[in-house]
């Protein structure tokens, strides 16, 4: 082996990790059309241990897509579906007084589970909202002064509607901060639709019913470690994600900028995307890949650039063209 293949040989193998990946969208294709960027993000979160807030228009799969891809994965699986009326105990559990004992034994809520779906979760109220903070940021819970850890892993996938505003409230800057992204879904393709079409002409559910577990939680938990501790990062590298995360808080289209956990989501979604991808470096295009869905939900825009009709997408990518790509 000459020198130049010394520097080429990778330090880490993960053509495991890319066959299960692989594996899980073979799964989905079963049922969902496209999406595979979505799918692919949905699955960067997950193996970066972060939470992901879906986000599209209605009757574009976004709950279908998270609920199969809990299906891959060999865990435990809660659904909530938010409403106004919701009250906290009803996510998290509540103590129930046992008259055989005379004590007060707690009931655990839904979110005692793996992987939780939380449906259109702009629909509880605040005091609801709230009540995710803690769990979400810390995986624990606490109920009448009583500390209860959450089995690993913890992820919480959530959807919402963007366009709907009646029966909703929006979500605090504090709990979008504790997504690791926001993933954004957009109608398909016309192809894609009339696949879908014949999927649901010759019945849908059967094809669900076919979707098969490809992960499970030792394995999961095995290939987050090998991400974390073998996914090499340059140190210009690190630099380049702090300016595009420091820009944010210098443009004047920007009314509130991303902070630190902003970087460190970028960090860790460029990681898990390399190794997805097969690689155990990080590269330019990983960092621009991850910085929209780690920054969109992160970022205010000023109230006149919204009333120009901008989104914060446009607002990212005027940045990361801004910045000179480190080579």
């Amino acid at each position: 082996m000459n020198e130049l293949d010394v520097k080429l040989e990778q330090r880490s193998d993960y053509r495991d990790l890319s066959e299960k990946v692989s594996q899980i969208k073979a799964e989905l294709a079963k049922v969902v059309v496209g999406q595979q960027h979505v799918i692919e993000l949905l699955l960067t979160a997950i193996l970066a241990d972060g939470h992901a807030l879906i986000e599209g228009p209605p009757g574009v799969a976004k709950t279908l897509i998270a609920k199969l891809l809990s299906k891959t994965i060999r865990a435990g699986f809660s659904r909530i579906q938010f409403t106004p009326d919701l009250l906290p105990s009803d996510v998290l559990g509540t103590s129930v007084f046992m008259p055989g004992s005379g004590k007060f034994e707690f009931k655990r809520g839904p979110v005692f589970s793996n992987i939780i779906l939380i449906d259109e979760i702009n629909r509880a109220p605040a005091k609801t909202q709230a009540a995710l903070f803690e769990v979400m940021e810390e995986r624990q819970v606490t109920v009448d002064g009583v500390t209860y850890k959450m089995d690993c892993p913890f992820i919480v996938l959530a959807t919402q509607n963007p366009v709907e505003h009646e029966g909703t409230y929006s979500l605090p800057e504090a709990q979008l901060d504790r997504f690791l992204f926001k993933i954004s879904i957009t109608y398909p393709t016309a192809d894609e639709e009339i696949r879908a079409l014949n999927l649901h002409h010759n019945g849908i559910q059967a094809h669900i019913q076919e979707v098969n577990p490809v992960l499970d939680i030792a394995t999961l938990q095995a290939l987050r470690n090998s991400i974390v501790s073998q996914v090499h990062v340059e140190p210009r590298l690190m630099e380049y994600m702090v300016r595009i995360t420091g820009q944010t808080r210098e443009n004047r289209f920007i009314y509130l900028g991303a902070s630190p956990r902003a970087s460190i989501a970028i960090l860790n979604g460029s990681k898990t995307l390399a190794a997805i991808r097969g690689r155990d470096f990080v590269t330019p295009e990983d960092i621009q890949t991850v910085a929209y869905p780690a920054l969109r939900h992160r970022i205010i825009l000023t109230p006149e650039k919204e009333m120009e009709g901008a989104d914060a997408d446009e607002i990212i990518r005027f940045i990361i063209q801004k910045i000179e790509v480190p080579r």
